[in-house]
C-alpha cells in the first residue's frame, strides 16, 4: 500500500458486474455482428519491440484511429462503436503494450512511450495523418500525440482524461495505485485478457504498471493545450473520475465557452454524458455516436488570416 493512502478493500463499485451486464445497451460486453463484409483486415506493427495487433474496418475518409482504455482492449471498448464509426470512413483499432492481443514489454506504461507505439503503427499502416479518438489511458496519450506531432492529427477526441494532475479525483488516483487481481476477478476485463494475450498471466504485471501510469509527468500546461492545431472534442461523465470544472477549463483552453450566438460555435466542444461514470464512460453507444459524428463530419474551420 502507498503511504498516506486509505486502504481499499472488496471490488469498486463502478467496475461491470461479474456477468458482464451490458450497461446502456452498448459498452464492455458488446459484440459485433462480423459478416464477411463487415470483417476487418487485422495484423501485428512491429513497433518499439512490440507486436502490436491492430485492427482495420471501412473506408474512404479521414482515418480515425482508436485508443482504449487501460484494463480495456479494442472489442471492449469500441466494440458497439466501430460499426457506426466505419460506416464512412476507415477506422483503425489497436491494443496497447500488455493489452489485448498486444505483447508486454519490460517498460513502463507512460503516454509519451504508448505515444510513439501509436505514431509507429501510423507508419506501419501508411496513413499521414488522422483523427485520433481515445478513452482515459487512450485520451492521454491521444493527447500527447496532438501536442508533440501535431502534423499527424486533424481531429482529436479525449474523453475522460485530465490534462494535470489535479484534474483527477484523488480517490481515483488511489483506487488505481490499489488494484488487484482478485478485485477484478469474473469481470469481462479479466476474462478478456486472459482470453486474448500472448501471456495470460501477467495480469498482475499489467495492474502494477496502470497503477504507476504516467507517474512523475505534472501533465501540460495551459500554453501547451492552447497551442494543440486540432479541433478538440472533450468528453466526460457527470459522475466521472475527473472534476467536471477541469473540463471546463479544458474547454476554455481550447477557446470554447464563449457565446457562440454572438461569436459562432468554436471548433473545439465539450460532452458531459449524464449519468456516466468513469468504466462506462463510452457505454451509451447512441449517444457517443451523436455526439462524435457530427464533430468528425464538420468542416475544419479557416485558417487564421495575418493582419497587417
Amino acid at each position: 500500500m502507498r503511504p498516506g493512502r486509505p486502504p481499499i478493500t472488496g471490488r469498486f463499485r463502478g467496475l461491470p458486474a461479474r456477468r458482464g451486464i451490458d450497461r446502456y445497451g452498448g459498452g464492455l460486453k458488446a459484440r459485433r455482428m462480423v459478416t464477411a463484409e463487415t470483417r476487418p483486415t487485422t495484423g501485428y506493427a512491429p513497433v518499439n519491440g512490440l507486436q502490436m495487433y491492430y485492427e482495420i474496418h471501412g473506408a474512404g475518409g479521414t482515418p480515425l484511429l482508436l485508443l482504449h482504455g487501460g484494463l480495456f482492449d479494442i472489442d471492449q471498448q469500441f466494440g458497439a462503436l466501430i460499426p457506426g464509426l466505419s460506416a464512412t470512413r476507415q477506422v483503425i483499432a489497436t491494443d496497447f503494450q500488455g493489452h489485448g492481443r498486444t505483447n508486454d514489454i519490460d517498460r513502463p506504461l507512460t503516454a509519451a512511450d504508448l505515444a510513439s507505439d501509436v505514431v509507429g503503427l501510423l507508419e506501419h499502416v501508411h496513413v499521414e495523418q488522422a483523427d485520433i479518438f481515445g478513452f482515459s489511458v487512450g485520451g492521454a496519450t491521444a493527447l500527447h500525440v496532438a501536442i508533440e506531432r501535431p502534423e499527424v492529427v486533424r481531429k482529436l477526441i479525449v474523453s475522460s482524461i485530465a490534462f494535470r494532475q489535479e484534474g483527477e479525483r484523488p480517490e481515483n488516483k488511489a483506487a488505481v495505485g490499489q488494484m488487484t487481481v482478485d478485485m477484478i476477478a469474473g469481470t469481462p476485463m479479466e476474462r478478456a485478457y486472459r482470453a486474448k494475450s500472448p501471456h495470460p498471466d501477467g495480469l498482475p504485471g499489467l495492474l502494477d504498471k496502470l497503477g504507476r501510469f504516467n507517474e512523475g509527468f505534472p501533465g501540460w500546461s495551459d500554453a501547451e493545450i492552447q497551442g494543440i492545431a486540432a479541433p478538440t472534442l472533450i468528453t466526460i461523465g457527470d459522475c466521472d473520475a475527473f472534476f467536471l470544472e477541469h473540463a471546463v477549463r479544458f474547454l476554455q483552453l481550447r477557446g470554447g465557452d464563449v457565446n457562440g450566438d454572438f461569436v459562432g460555435v468554436p471548433a473545439s466542444q465539450l460532452a458531459v454524458f449524464p449519468g456516466t461514470t468513469h468504466f462506462f464512460g463510452l457505454s451509451r453507444t447512441a449517444l457517443v455516436l451523436d455526439v462524435v459524428l457530427p464533430f468528425l463530419d464538420a468542416p475544419l474551420p479557416a485558417p487564421a488570416t495575418a493582419t497587417a
